[in-house]
């Protein structure tokens, strides 16, 4: 029960326990401005009426009062800011290293499944070739399902690797490529893998640009992807490449159930995925978004998420090559 709601009931205690920080503060404050009053008071009692030095010494005490308490007041006022500040780093820590705790478990139990699951149907199909005589037909297509496995274990180690690249400032190996190109190889793929689906192509011809082919081919996978895993099995998945002066703009949009505005800005960060891993129904590692965002913002792209006209999601990833040569 403490597991699973750890978040809240830390965050639950942190806050009791800094309003009971506040509280003995005020109450502090109180005390010492009343016995600041209590001996003022008591030496002003003990003063002459008809000593000439009376109105002097009446003002020097109250002086004192005033400046005891501005004392306390600024103390006060310092010591607050002070436990609030250090208490606001400390819950934002904290509270990230729980969050990113739990993002890292959903991580490995992702990982795990993601890494047996093409293994075991590698290991079935290859099992089956062996001992069965299979007609031609059955196995180009078993061949056919244990390559796709294979790429999807490729796909993922990439991904974990140009991942702990990009954290380590990993410099991109930027030339001058033919986007289009690029975009079409990669749809192609796609095209023979997910027959099934409907594909909305339309790229503009011979689109320059100067970036990472590699980085860039994952981007461009890593949205097709999310597209096609996302969105009914024989839903349409739209792919275009627009040039527009010095700007190329790549839309890729599904027809899924979308994304909530709150969680657009979310998505990207690394491990991070709606939902829990034990109810959610596609199954992913939380890295492919992030991979996007780090690979366009090291192209100097914007990557951002628009609601499509009738369901789902459009990933806009904008280049533009004047901030490309800056």
């Amino acid at each position: 029960m403490f597991k699973k709601n750890r978040l809240a009931i830390i965050t639950a205690l942190y806050w009791f326990l800094l309003l009971y920080i506040i509280a003995a503060m005020v109450f502090w404050y109180t005390e010492l401005e009343k016995q600041n009053r209590q001996m003022i008071n008591h030496r002003l009692s003990e003063l002459k009426l008809d000593d000439p030095a009376f109105n002097d010494q009446y003002d020097a005490l109250l002086s004192e009062q005033n400046r005891k308490s501005a004392q306390y007041a600024y103390e006060g006022v310092t010591f607050l800011a002070l436990i609030l500040s250090v208490s606001a780093y400390v819950y934002r820590a904290v509270r990230r290293q729980i969050t990113l705790s739990e993002q890292q478990k959903n991580f490995m139990m992702a990982i795990t499944h993601e890494l047996k699951t093409p293994i075991a149907i590698t290991k079935l199909n290859l099992e089956t070739l062996q001992k069965h005589q299979l007609d031609e037909a059955r196995r180009q297509k078993l061949i056919q399902m244990t390559l796709q496995e294979a790429d999807r274990l490729n796909t993922l180690a990439s991904n974990i690797l140009v991942s702990s690249q990009l954290e380590q400032q990993r410099a991109a190996v930027k030339e001058e490529l033919d986007f289009s190109d690029l975009i079409k190889s990669c749809v192609n793929d796609f095209m023979n893998r997910f027959p099934e689906r409907n594909w909305d192509i339309s790229i503009d011809p011979e689109c320059e640009l100067l970036g990472d082919a590699f980085l860039l081919q994952i981007l461009v996978n890593n949205l097709l992807e999310n597209a096609v895993k996302y969105s009914p099995p024989k839903s349409t998945v739209g792919c275009s490449l627009r040039q527009e002066n010095d700007r190329l703009t790549l839309r890729i949009s599904d027809q899924g159930s979308g994304i909530p505005d709150a969680e657009k800005k979310k998505v990207f960060q690394k491990f991070y995925r709606i939902g829990s891993e034990q109810t959610r129904s596609a199954k992913g590692t939380g890295l492919g978004l992030y991979l996007c965002k780090k690979i366009a913002d090291d192209h100097k792209a914007t990557l951002r998420i628009e609601n499509n006209d009738s369901q789902g999601s459009v990933f806009v990833v904008r280049f533009d090559k004047r901030r490309e040569n800056s």
